[in-house]
């Protein structure tokens, strides 16, 4: 028989131990040892059945157990201490009250998915993994941030193979009630008040509903958006069905319900809470832009309404816009219609659809105008903007300049913040025991990084192998697992018992399966490949995983290639794919590798923070020069796979990267791991049986190398500090001014950028002049360049006119440019105006400048923010 309903009974704890409620529903114990050792020492047993879930654990304890437990003094002491513990740590100053008034005194940050533990499935990949470590590393530096997302029924997915190694996906529902989930409600004396209800009007006269569930991610609440409420039809109950699942009108509702859904539930949480109300909004990728058309509607229809023009301004100034991925596919576009469809249902009736519209519309050259693209739309919504890495900040300028046009890629004004990883999540508990152990708690409190120098080569051999051996033990169970999935029986499964050796050089790939990442191109010669795994002397072993999209069939089909490859019988003592890549295989998969591995398609990695989690556990990365890498890699931490940059076609780039991809594997990674030379490496001996390796010595100075360098530098808490202090105080200050007094700088701002828009196709640099300069000119020469300017109805303090000098190329582009201002020197009547200004030429060589006209306003972040220009 099946239930025809399931719901969850939560524990009632007795009165000395009803701490253990509020621990087991603040996340922090994800990632705070101490808390999940309380758990795991009050029945181990128990905690192994609950798969170290603090809610479920607390509900498999029978009552019996629990009053046994709340009459153990011990117990009841240490659950106390732990309680105490969890107070100073949500209650007490840490980094972010350090700083001045200038910093926000509450954040929004919206994201489509979190990552934050493997007991709330509310993630895909790299994004939502990245959104939890910035909740978390916020709430360890005492950052005020909310964060905004949806509650998706059945999450992602689960994924398992079939016996022909396809990817199945299966959706199993979950339940709210038992997750570390609260749902708002409304005040009442009993605190069972009516769920709390946001509404979203629809077209065909329907509404969509949704309740709030709060999570606490240590000091950070996150507010989860929930579609399947009584209220709603059947297909508004679905649309948060699924992460990322449907498409068309059912991903534009999510993304409705997740921007203008999500400021609704802010603004209750502010009645309900009377906490601040945030003064940044950080729209981390797309998905979650329609926030800004939220926003802009409430200052439209507030008691004193501001119109379009206005409300956009006031709104840009306090929005950061955050975008994840440099390949087109990765963003979300709809058809305008589609848009203009669901917003004349009213879900912004004082905002003119045509407006919004406009803001996503790919009304630019190479661009769709029928296409509404929700990146475009983001950075349109928001003054500041940044990419994930350097090089993506680049990729992201050179994408988007269309949006800029007469700027140089350079120009464009979308920063970069590379992205960190939350050490106290990722990083294994047997290094950091060592490092306590070895420097005390304070050293390890404090990140000292550098002191990894000091531990002896010996122990750090040690502590590698022992968290091999972690990860071979939990291989062979998973692996297991999988083929009993596909149909195996156990007698058929002996083999599973001796995959992978503990004392072999493991590498390990996990990641999203898109074909960009290049799951497959390890498997480009696969003899080659085989050799690496079989060879006598310094054999490699490999760990593998990764999801693709339900969508993805060519995703699916690497999938498939790759498992075939590792069920040959010769091979898969050496070789294993792990189906149902999530956090929880990740914790034991990153410390346990000596190499990660990363061979994406440059530059279309934004970012790839999984090379990261294995370098804070001693792992060295080997990677194509993408993303984070790109900037970090310093020849010491790993190896950089080279890639083809002569214009090969995509078969020949495969092929020359996988031959230097296998180059290195044969002739220096593999070696020094087994500490031979490449001469003596044919007849050296390969791994031993007794796991008695000598230490070697370079090997292991490459991971103190990596832990030292790369351990703060990857941090999300530096990430966190980069955030607050290149964007999210710029931002606060900037929509301070905006809506000071009544908005009159918002106000006044968005009557100038009417008038400059109206004025500026009349401006025109009519002629430019030089003196000063030889005709042998000389470094250290002094050029005055003169500039006159006809700009008509616009005045001189409306505009910057700039004059950029530096080495020409042939083709007459500059580069190395500085930039310098020309000032007005001489109104000529009717609107024409004489600029001037000296430069330094402090370059030999060819030398040219050229002169342009910008807007200049207080209130703009850049001078190329309005996408303005008038070049010479």
């Amino acid at each position: 028989m099946k239930a025809i309903r399931r719901f969850t009974v939560r524990t009632v704890l007795p009165e000395s131990i009803r701490p253990l409620a509020r621990l087991a529903t603040n996340l922090r114990w994800s990632w705070h040892r101490p808390t999940r050792e309380l758990f795991e020492g009050l029945n181990p047993a128990i905690w192994d059945d609950s798969a170290h879930d603090p809610v479920s654990f607390l509900g498999l304890v029978s009552r019996e157990e629990l009053q046994r437990l709340a009459a153990d003094q011990d117990v009841v002491r240490r659950v106390q201490a732990a309680a105490e513990d969890l107070d100073r740590y949500l209650e007490q100053p840490r980094w972010y009250q350090s700083l001045g008034d200038d910093a926000p005194s509450c954040i929004a940050y919206f994201s489509p998915e979190f990552g934050i533990t493997e007991v709330l499935p509310q993630y895909s990949g790299g994004l939502g993994i990245l959104a939890g470590d910035h909740l978390k590393a916020a709430s360890d530096l005492g950052v005020p941030l909310i964060g905004v997302g949806l509650l998706y029924q059945a999450g992602y997915f689960k994924q398992s193979l079939s016996r022909d190694a396809w990817q199945q996906e299966t959706y199993p529902v979950l339940d709210p009630d038992g997750l570390p989930l609260t749902l708002l409600r409304e005040d009442s004396p009993d605190g069972n008040g009516k769920p709390i209800q946001i509404s979203l009007p629809l077209p065909q006269g329907r509404r969509l509903l949704a309740h709030i569930w709060r999570a606490d991610v240590g000091r950070v609440p996150l507010l989860l958006l929930d579609s399947n409420v009584p209220g709603n039809d059947d297909a508004a109950r679905g649309i948060t069905d699924r992460l990322y699942g449907g498409g068309g009108d059912h991903r534009l509702q999510q993304e409705l319900l997740l921007g203008m859904g999500g400021v609704k539930a802010l603004r209750v949480y502010q009645r309900l809470t009377g906490c601040a109300a945030p003064e940044v909004f950080h729209t981390n990728e797309g998905h979650a832009g329609f926030l800004g058309i939220e926003r802009i509607q409430e200052l439209m229809s507030s008691e004193r309404p501001l119109t379009w023009e206005e409300a956009l301004a006031a709104g840009r100034a306090s929005t950061v816009f955050t975008t994840h991925t440099p390949v087109p596919a990765g963003i979300d576009r709809f058809e305008v219609s589609q848009i203009q469809h669901f917003f004349e249902a009213g879900l912004a009736p004082d905002v003119p659809v045509s407006r919004i519209l406009d803001l996503g519309r790919e009304d630019f050259a190479d661009g769709n105008p029928s296409v509404f693209n929700m990146a475009v739309m983001g950075l349109r919504l928001a003054q500041r903007a940044n990419g994930v890495a350097k090089l993506h900040g680049v990729v992201s300028r050179g994408m988007f300049s269309a949006l800029w046009p007469g700027f140089d890629h350079s120009e464009v004004p979308i920063t970069s913040v590379t992205n960190g990883v939350h050490v106290p999540t990722w990083v294994d508990s047997r290094v950091s025991k060592l490092a306590r152990d070895q420097f005390g708690a304070e050293a390890e409190a404090l990140g000292r990084w550098d002191l990894a120098y000091n531990v002896s080569d010996e122990d750090v051999w040690a502590l590698r192998r022992e968290m091999r051996v972690s990860l071979v033990e939990d291989v062979r169970k998973r692996l297991r697992a999988a083929w009993k999935k596909r149909g195996a029986a156990d007698a058929e499964l002996g083999w599973t018992d001796s995959v992978l050796d503990p004392d072999v050089l493991t590498i390990g790939f996990a990641r999203r399966v898109p074909t960009y990442k290049r799951l497959t191109l390890m498997l480009r010669e696969p003899a080659r490949l085989k050799a690496l795994l079989l060879h006598e002397t310094h054999p490699i072993q490999l760990v593998i995983a990764g999801k693709s999209h339900p969508a993805d069939d060519a995703g699916k089909k690497m999938i498939q290639d790759l498992v075939r490859f590792t069920d040959d019988p010769e091979v898969r003592h050496r070789i294993a794919f792990l189906p149902n890549y999530d956090i929880a295989m990740a914790r034991t998969l990153f410390p346990g590798c000596d190499v990660w591995l990363n061979n994406p398609l440059r530059p279309l990695e934004a970012c790839g923070t999984s090379g990261m989690k294995a370098a804070i556990n001693g792992s060295l990365n080997l990677s194509v020069l993408d993303g984070w890498w790109d900037e970090m890699y310093d020849g010491e931490n790993g190896w950089a796979i080279p890639t083809a940059n002569n214009n090969a076609s995509p078969e020949e780039r495969d092929d020359i990267e996988a031959a230097a991809l296998y180059e290195l594997l044969e002739t220096q990674v593999a070696p020094r791991f087994y500490g031979l030379t490449v001469s003596d490496a044919a007849g050296a001996a390969g791994p031993s049986e007794s796991g008695t390796q000598k230490v070697p010595t370079h090997w292991v100075s490459m991971i103190k190398h990596t832990m030292a360098h790369l351990g703060p530098a990857v941090s999300a808490e530096r990430m966190l500090q980069d955030y607050v202090n290149i964007l999210y105080r710029p931002a606060a200050v900037a929509g301070r001014r905006a809506v000071a007094d009544s908005f009159s700088q918002a106000i006044a701002l968005a009557a100038w950028t009417s008038r400059i828009r109206a004025s500026w196709p009349q401006i025109q640099v009519e002629h430019v002049d030089s003196v000063g300069v030889s005709e042998d000119p000389q470094i250290g020469d002094t050029l005055q360049v003169n500039a006159y300017i006809a700009l008509h109805d616009l005045d001189p303090d409306d505009v910057a006119v700039e004059v950029a000098f530096g080495r020409a190329e042939e083709s007459d582009e500059l580069a190395d440019v500085t930039v310098a201002d020309l000032v007005p020197k001489e109104d000529l009547g009717k609107g024409r105006f004489l600029f001037s200004g000296s430069l330094l030429i402090d370059r030999s060589g060819s030398f040219g400048y050229t002169v342009r006209v910008l807007p200049k306003h207080s209130a703009l972040a850049s001078r190329a923010e309005l996408g303005l220009i008038v070049n010479a």
